[in-house]
């Protein structure tokens, strides 16, 4: 692929050439890297295409998707390059690799819960859920940006209700965005801070095997 991400990519096991996968998409949080996220998804490594991204900013001690001005408020230059690269980044692993189209999946942790969630309103009907962990929707995107509709979306949002980097509020907001827009929502709270337990965790896995059986029948 001609991309500007470095990235870890597995594939499905035992994999019929005469069939289409679904797809993973992970996008680690600030300072952090691409092989943050896959334990996550270590239980659909069989049935699915799993694309763990690096984002391509140096932020020690790891990487970051986008700088910000302050919480809240992504660089704004930034953050629309991202997105449109991580836009085809998505729509050129479809065309390249044995993906479904119906069956595309974008999860995030922090700033990659902002990059998924925003990526739900820009990509349209070519997401079909997010899992976004303690993120928000920043407010110029369903403000400024031409949004598509979502409402074949699923998506999976959970907050820790004493995280010190992203209000737990932002979170609840994120969920009544999305409802508004017509998207099906489940939404999560923890007794945690900004992390993901062992709870949240179970979660999303019921959460993303429920949708792939869904897909699948």
């Amino acid at each position: 692929m001609n991309t500007p991400f470095t990235f870890k990519h597995t594939q499905p096991t035992n994999m019929d050439p005469t069939k289409k996968y679904p797809a993973i998409f992970l996008l680690h949080g600030m300072g952090s890297h691409e092989d943050d996220l896959p334990q996550l998804v270590q239980e659909f490594k069989e049935q699915c295409h799993i694309f763990s991204l690096r984002g391509p900013i140096t932020q020690h001690p790891g990487y970051a998707f986008f700088t910000i001005q302050e919480v809240g408020q992504p660089d704004r230059a930034i953050f629309d390059k991202v997105l449109v690269a991580l836009q085809r980044f998505i729509l050129e692993a479809i065309d390249e690799y044995q993906i479904d189209p119906h069956k595309v999946f974008v999860l995030g942790f922090s700033q990659g819960a902002v990059l998924a969630q925003s990526l739900a309103f820009v990509m349209g009907n070519l997401v079909t859920g997010i899992i976004a962990l303690s993120g928000y929707t920043p407010k110029f995107v369903t403000e400024e940006y031409a949004i598509r509709s979502v409402d074949h979306l699923h998506a999976f949002i959970s907050h820790g209700d004493y995280d010190y980097v992203i209000p737990s509020q932002w979170g609840m907001e994120s969920k009544e965005i999305f409802e508004q827009f017509g998207a099906t929502v489940t939404f999560k709270q923890y007794p945690d801070g900004h992390g993901v337990t062992p709870e949240n965790m179970r979660d999303l896995v019921t959460f993303l095997a429920q949708q792939l059986q869904e897909e699948i029948q």
